[in-house]
């Protein structure tokens, strides 16, 4: 049995692929989720430059790079059995426990 969700299918430490923009066919893992904006953080993409001022715990100013969000439609999960990005299905496990499953080998991602 097979149960639709709406809603997004990333959670964080997932690693995913980059499917569109100027870091198109990267891969990384999911720092962040921000579920009211369908955005995610993704490690070492959409890197950008953020002009920081000192402060107590940064005793020196200048320049630093971090992760920037990125819609969660640019991304897709990468499948660990088959090492494919993929779209991503829940079923029913036998225990009635909900379960992801990777959509093109039908493997199971993890138990929700």
């Amino acid at each position: 049995m097979v149960i639709e969700v709406t809603g997004m299918n990333i959670k964080k430490d997932d690693l995913v692929q980059i499917i569109s923009g100027k870091d198109k066919g990267k891969k990384g893992k999911v720092l962040k989720v921000i579920n009211k904006y369908s955005k995610v953080v993704v490690e070492n993409v959409n890197v950008v430059k953020k002009h920081q001022k000192p402060n107590q715990q940064m005793k020196e100013g200048g320049i630093i790079e971090q992760p920037s969000p990125l819609y969660a439609c640019k991304v897709m999960v990468v499948c660990s059995s088959c090492g494919k990005p993929t779209r991503i299905g829940y079923k029913l496990l036998d225990d009635n426990k909900k379960a992801r499953y990777c959509k093109k080998c039908g493997e199971i991602i993890d138990r929700v």
